[in-house]
């Protein structure tokens, strides 16, 4: 279950409590609690859905997402917006860099390739790799268990022996119903 879900379901617990305890009026709880885990759904459903999450010019360094860019020496440093991040997210982000080869052939399912122009999962994590050997880090995967789940099980699967052409298969094959249209990513 992902943090969000779980703050979610802790919120409306909190929030229902309060509703019952402040109205006592149980048809304005069920409606308020209903109303809230719908959203819940919504919001869990993927990162983004829209096409008016464009890209912001080139001198800006968030997306209308609010996707941060940050620019660090190497692939060894990670970016600041990763400081109070888990071990984890940092594991995968650090994983993700150094496989670029392999999740530039991986879709993403999240919807990323509508919203913010992404082409693969790759780019859920890396927006630039530099000629000097700097990387300019993207914050999109911080949020989406939709990129960071693909990314780990990509990159899993290559180190256990897998072709890229089997896991893009089973990336394909795992994400095709209930989620958002795959970033544009050419078949293996």
């Amino acid at each position: 279950m992902s943090i969000l879900r779980l703050y979610l379901i802790t919120v409306i617990g909190k929030f229902n409590i309060r509703i019952v305890e402040n109205r006592g009026d149980e048809t304005m709880t069920r409606y308020i609690l209903s109303t809230l885990i719908i959203l819940s759904f919504i919001i869990s459903a993927g990162c983004a859905n829209s096409e008016q999450n464009n890209i912001k010019g080139k001198d800006d360094h968030t997306t209308a997402m609010g996707d941060i860019a940050e620019e660090t020496s190497s692939m060894h440093e990670l970016p600041m917006f990763l400081k109070d991040q888990t071990d984890n997210i940092k594991t995968i982000y650090k994983a993700s860099a150094a496989s670029q080869e392999l999740l530039e052939k991986i879709p993403c399912y999240c919807g990323c390739g509508e919203s913010v122009g992404h082409k693969n999962n790759y780019d859920c994590f890396v927006r630039e790799n530099k000629k000097n050997g700097g990387v300019v880090w993207d914050s999109h995967g911080v949020n989406c268990d939709v990129c960071l789940e693909t990314a780990a099980q990509s990159i899993t699967d290559y180190q256990n022996g897998k072709s890229i052409k089997e896991i893009r298969k089973e990336i394909d094959q795992k994400y095709k119903e209930g989620y958002a249209k795959p970033t544009p990513t050419p078949q293996v």
